[in-house]
């Protein structure tokens, strides 16, 4: 009952209130609809050449170029707080228009991969198989007259997968988004007698603007043009699940969109519509936006961080590839 000068106002409350489970914290753990675990982390990885390297990347704060020699040391400390998986991504010694680093079997992730899985057996090794980091022209498939093609890029594509196999990769992530990829590697490695190894797809991998950081992280800027004859237009909604579709349909196992924060509504589409394992990559630019804020201190890193990431599990995320998997490890 509110009290005025010249009224009463008699005030019917409804019979449910909201706010009697959010008394307490243990209340609202009680009633929290989606949990945030370091289960649900994956922690990406940058591989160069050399020897004793770990060089902190400019524009991702936190994050590192570790040579093969050191990268068991982030990879023990994220089994160490529960991460289960790492993704790795490499740089070459050198670069050619075919890319041929990327399939070399002593190339830098080759290497990696063997080294991390003898210093920590039980993690899961994934790694991201394209060739833009490999190649002078810094395009994900071969280059002829100016033009991207796509088919004579399959055999290269594959041929990477199947080397990063034989180093002892436990799930291999084509990102490249050439059409018919995850099909070609499937072959090839079922072929090859790896038909137990799964298959981790960019499946709607959009052509963002939100990629800088990495760029500037796996020395992975096109030379010439841009990289949306490939990846997909950010206004489209509906083609994601058409390229979804066509992966699980080629024999992905797990399907990634790429990127998170501004896709949600893509993750909840795609968690609707598929039954398989939903991966959601958590990019550099949405990484890098909220160091730089937390750094002035507009933000608190930690919270808003946690809320990034729990909002891309409640959108339908099973696993998240993020820079902030040792942190929020740590935090949770």
């Amino acid at each position: 009952m509110i009290s005025h000068d010249r009224e009463v106002i008699e005030m019917a409350f409804p019979t449910h209130r909201g706010r009697r489970t959010r008394e307490t914290e243990s209340l609202r753990r009680m009633v929290r609809e989606v949990s945030l675990s370091p289960d649900d982390l994956i922690l990406p990885l940058f591989v160069v050449p050399g020897e004793g390297v770990k060089e902190e990347i400019a524009a991702l704060p936190g994050v590192y170029h570790w040579s093969v020699d050191l990268v068991h040391d982030p990879v023990r400390e994220a089994w160490s707080l529960g991460v289960p998986a790492v993704i790795v991504f490499g740089l070459p010694e050198s670069k050619d228009p075919r890319g041929s680093e990327a399939y070399a079997p002593d190339g830098t992730v080759q290497r990696a991969v063997a080294a991390i899985k003898e210093a920590c057996p039980e993690v899961v090794v994934i790694t991201d198989v394209c060739l833009c980091q490999y190649t002078d022209h810094g395009h994900c498939g071969v280059v002829e007259g100016g033009r991207i093609l796509n088919d004579p890029s399959l055999e290269l594509l594959a041929r990477t997968a199947l080397s990063h196999v034989k180093a002892g990769a436990d799930m291999v992530a084509p990102s490249d988004m050439m059409d018919g990829r995850v099909g070609a590697i499937r072959e090839l490695l079922d072929e090859a007698g790896y038909a137990h190894v799964p298959i981790m797809s960019y499946a709607a991998k959009y052509a963002s603007a939100f990629y800088g950081p990495f760029r500037e992280a796996a020395h992975s800027a096109p030379q010439f043009g841009d990289r949306r004859s490939y990846q997909m237009d950010p206004a489209n909604a509906r083609e994601a699940m058409r390229e979804i579709q066509l992966d699980v349909e080629e024999g992905a196992d797990v399907v990634m969109v790429k990127p998170a924060l501004p896709y949600l509504d893509i993750i909840r589409a795609a968690r609707e519509r598929f039954d398989l394992p939903l991966a959601a990559y958590n990019v550099s630019g949405e990484y890098a936006m909220i160091k730089a804020a937390a750094q002035r201190g507009w933000l608190d890193e930690r919270a808003v961080a946690l809320e990034a990431l729990l909002s891309i599990k409640r959108a339908g995320a099973d696993m998240i590839i993020t820079y902030f998997a040792l942190d929020a490890a740590r935090w949770l």
